[in-house]
Formats: C-alpha cells, structure tokens, sequence
C-alpha cells in the first residue's frame, strides 16, 4: 500500500493530479483513512494509472479515458488504440512541421522584398521532348501540398518503368495544371525513347518545344523554390514579357540530401 505521494512518486505523475483524478471518479484511492482522511493506493494501480497518462497525452480527454478504461478495453485492444493515435499525431507533427517550414521560407521572402538577391535568368528555347508520365492531385501550389504528391509519382512512374523495360534517356521533369476549383494536376514525367502502347499503366506524352522559356537554376530542396520562382516572375514582368503555357521544373541533379539539389525553373514567355 503507498501513501498518495508515495503513489505519485512511483507513477511519475504530481500529488495535485491523483487528488483531481479521485475528484472525478477516473482513479479512487484503493483505501481512505476515515479518521484522517489520507488516500492510499495499491500498487495494481499503477497499472490503471498508466493507461490514463497514456491516452491523455495521446490527446483523449478525460472524460474518453474514463469510458475507455470503464470499458475495460483489454491490453491488445488497448495497444491497438494507441498505436493508431500515435500515428496521427505523428502525422500531424509532420504537417505542423512542414507548415512551419513553409512559414519560415515565406517570412525570408517577405523580409528580402526591396533587396531580393539577383537570379541568373536566362532565356532560351526548350526542344520537344517525349516523356513517360503520371499524375495525380494537389490540393494547391503549395510545396507542401506538391511535395507529397509529386514525391512517391516519380517513385512509382521509376518502377512501371522498370517493369516494362524502358530507361530513362533525361531528366525528370515536373509541371503542373491549375484545375477550376483550385486544385492542381501534378505531372511526374521522364524522358524516354518510346512509342504509347495500350498496355502500358504510365502515359506517354510529347511535350512541345518552347520557343522561348525565362529559365533559373534553384539549387536546394524544393520546399525552397517559392523565392526563386518569385523571382522569377518578377523578372518576367519587369522586362516586357508574360507567362505563356505551363511551367516546368527540370531536376539536373538528384542527391538523397535534398540541400544538394540543382533544378531549373523553366517559364514560357511572349513579348507584351
């Protein structure tokens, strides 16, 4: 039998948080000295007690582990909950994280407006290519919204490839058309020396050449990309030009660390 800090002691939990859980009802003390008052606990208890630090830091309220554990939830069933919670709030970690990523780069861009560093732009035509293709839907141009999509495309589009036979012959190329309610059809595509056939589970597409394309090089992971091809854009605007036809991103090199990438940004343009 422990005294109730005793009990807190071992548990890992306060004295103030074992008053407020008899208060309502979600763990009594085992015995209540009735000339004393004082609250003591056995050591079964623990186990309860576990299960209650669990599932509130896994983000169930007080008043689900109650009916969680009144429900007497047997251990595998238990296990099974809060395997599923920990992986939603594993991916909600990863889209916090990848939404303060976004917020981190939008801020250097603000704070870079009036003195945005130079882009080595470059106009020049952009052949034709025949390209293997895949595509799927974002829910916006966010990088975070492409990134998980365009991601495991070129992964799979590399693995039918593979499948049939074929080799990539250039570099991967993504591109992308905005849809009328907003959202976007993201491309993954690879050059390849092919002809369409039915039985392929990829498009074969021919995109057409460029007669002029404003063109920089972005060097780093593309959650990155939104200050240069603002730059872009900008550059676009202040020497007489405007955007015509879908852009494209060209990857020149490809490493496992991200911060090693080199893509070119590639925009159609017409004279004004």
């Amino acid at each position: 039998m422990f005294s109730i800090g005793d009990f807190a002691r071992h548990g890992r939990v306060s004295v103030r948080m074992l008053r407020h859980y008899d208060g309502i009802g979600l763990l009594r003390p085992d015995v209540v000295d009735p000339a004393t008052g004082y609250r003591f606990y056995a050591a079964g208890q623990l186990a309860r007690l576990n299960r209650i630090v669990a599932l509130k830091e896994l983000g169930f309220t007080l008043e689900q582990v109650r009916r969680i554990l009144d429900e007497e939830v047997s251990g595998a069933e238990l296990r099974g909950m809060l395997t599923l919670r920990h992986a939603e709030l594993e991916q909600r970690i990863a889209a916090d994280r990848e939404r303060l990523v976004q917020v981190e780069t939008r801020l250097r861009v603000i704070e870079k407006e009036g003195a945005m560093p130079v882009h080595d732009v470059v106009v020049k035509s952009v052949p034709a290519v025949r390209v293997a293709e895949l595509t799927g839907e974002a829910a916006d141009f966010e990088p975070g919204s492409i990134g998980p999509v365009v991601g495991p495309l070129f992964e799979e589009l590399c693995v039918r490839l593979e499948r049939a036979g074929l080799t990539p012959v250039g570099p991967a190329i993504a591109y992308y058309d905005e849809r009328a309610d907003g959202s976007v059809l993201v491309h993954a595509a690879l050059p390849v020396a092919a002809e369409p056939d039915a039985g392929q589970d990829f498009s074969i597409v021919d995109l057409p050449a460029v007669e002029q394309a404003a063109t920089v090089v972005h060097r780093g992971s593309m959650n990155e990309v939104l200050e240069p091809w603002q730059a872009l854009g900008r550059w676009i605007d202040e020497n007489g030009y405007r955007s015509q036809g879908l852009a494209r991103e060209v990857t020149l090199e490809y490493t496992e660390d991200p911060a090693g990438w080199v893509t070119e940004l590639q925009e159609p343009i017409a004279s004004r």
